[in-house]
C-alpha cells in the first residue's frame, strides 16, 4: 500500500509516496521552500500545492516541527507562532480533501528508523535525534513511541540546546565540525544522564555528514547515523497515516 509522505520543516517542505511494507519511496520527492512567514493558510497551501504535484488522492502523514496532539498543534519553535491552538490537521484535510494525520517531525523520522532503518528489531531505550534547522528528539522503549518529548528545548548553558546544537548553528555561526561536535555532544551527554538510552539515531540532514562529527561523540551508549537520512521523516510520516487508510 501506498501513503504520500510530507515532511514539513523549517526551511522546506518535501514529500513523496510511499511503499508502507518496504518503507520506500515509490517516486522522485519534491521539495518546496517553507513559506516565511509560516503562518496556517500559508503552509497549508504550499503543503496542497505539493499535493496536487503529485495528483495525489488517499491517506496522507504529515510531519510539523511542533508538539501535536489529536492533530492539534501546542508550540511553534520554528514556525509562526499562530500555530498554537491551531487544528493543523483539520486544515490539511480541508485543503487536500484527503485523510491526514498529522505527527511531531522527530517522532515520524523515529518511526522509520525503528521500522526500517538503525533501530530496527532493537529493544530498550532508543533516542532519534534530528538535527535540522531545530533539534528534534524521539523516544522508543523497547520499540514502543513516547510521544513529543521535544528535548531539544531542554536548557543548556542559558540556552534551548537547539540554539547550540542544531544544524543550523553550525552554519549561521560558521563554526568547525569538531567545534560544533562539542556541542552536540554535550547535549548527548544530557540526555544520557537523564535517561540512559541504549542506542542513540542520529537523523536530520547533517547524517548525510555524519563521518564527520559522529566520530567526535562520546557516549556510553552505541552512536549510529540514520538509515533513511533525510527521508526518514517522509517515510514515518507514511507509517503513521495507515491508521486514517481505509
Amino acid at each position: 500500500m501506498n501513503i504520500l509522505g510530507i515532511d514539513i520543516g523549517g526551511s522546506g517542505i518535501k514529500g513523496a509516496p510511499v511503499d508502507i511494507e518496504t518503507g520506500r519511496l515509490v517516486s522522485q520527492r519534491h521539495r518546496i521552500p517553507t513559506p516565511k512567514p509560516a503562518t496556517p493558510p500559508v503552509v497549508v497551501e504550499a503543503v496542497g500545492r505539493l499535493v496536487e504535484h503529485f495528483g495525489w488522492k488517499g491517506p496522507i502523514g504529515c510531519t510539523f516541527p511542533a508538539i501535536v496532539k489529536a492533530g492539534v498543534v501546542h508550540s511553534a519553535a520554528n514556525v509562526d507562532k499562530s500555530w498554537i491552538g491551531t487544528d493543523g490537521q483539520g486544515l490539511l484535510e480541508e485543503r487536500t480533501g484527503c485523510p491526514v494525520l498529522l505527527i511531531n517531525d522527530a517522532d515520524a523520522a523515529g518511526l522509520a528508523e525503528m521500522s526500517f532503518g538503525a533501530g530496527e528489531g532493537r529493544k530498550g531505550v532508543v533516542i532519534m535525534l534530528t538535527l535540522g534547522t531545530g533539534l528534534g528528539s524521539a523516544v522508543f522503549i523497547d520499540g514502543r513511541l513516547v510521544p513529543n518529548t521535544e528535548f531539544g528545548h531542554i536548557e543548556i548553558r542559558g540556552k534551548n540546546a537547539e540554539e547550540r546544537a542544531a544544524s543550523r548553528i553550525r552554519k549561521e555561526k560558521d563554526l568547525d565540525w569538531k567545534t560544533w561536535a562539542g556541542h552536540v555532544d554535550e547535549f548527548m551527554g544530557r540526555m544520557e544522564a537523564l535517561l540512559s538510552p541504549d542506542l542513540f539515531i542520529i537523523g536530520g540532514g547533517v547524517s548525510k555528514k555524519h563521518h564527520q562529527f559522529l566520530h567526535l561523540i562520546d557516549t556510553r551508549a552505541e552512536v549510529v547515523p540514520a538509515k533513511a537520512l533525510n527521508e526518514a521523516g517522509i517515510i514515518g510520516a507514511a507509517l503513521a497515516a495507515r491508521s486514517v487508510a481505509s
